[in-house]
């Protein structure tokens, strides 16, 4: 599976995950969103979305592991992949293959499911 982690650049960049090499996903307290955190599994593919000024796909990661044992609170650690060329929303709203994506309908959402074809697409150069 692939997801989408929005992050405030201030609070951690994806500047910060590659300097770091890993972290923990945490501060997520959306119901939805704690929700996609659980179903979570090692390997899924992550784009990291910078929200604020920017709004913008930045980088990818990859799930490391998931302790769901506390399903209020998963903690799900993940892996720098690479920075990409920033896709904006603005660009995203235009694409058809976000048309019913939380991502575009449910803005505030910090993270999001993605299809196959949506990650390839927010990831290309």
């Amino acid at each position: 599976m692939n997801y989408l982690l929005k992050t405030e650049p201030s609070a951690y960049s994806i500047g910060d995950l590659k300097r770091d090499g890993e972290t923990v996903w945490d501060g997520v307290t959306n119901p939805a969103a704690v929700k996609n955190l659980r179903e979570m599994h090692p390997k899924d593919r992550l784009v990291i979305y910078h929200t604020g000024d920017e709004r913008a796909a930045v980088g990818t990661a990859t799930v490391v592991s998931i302790d769901a044992k506390d399903p209020k609170v998963p903690v799900v650690r993940i892996r720098f992949g690479k920075t990409i060329s920033p896709k904006t929303l603005d660009a995203v709203k235009e694409e058809p293959l976000f048309r019913d994506s939380a991502l575009v309908r449910q803005g505030r959402l910090s993270v999001v499911p993605l299809t196959d074809e949506q990650y390839k697409w927010l990831t290309k150069a």
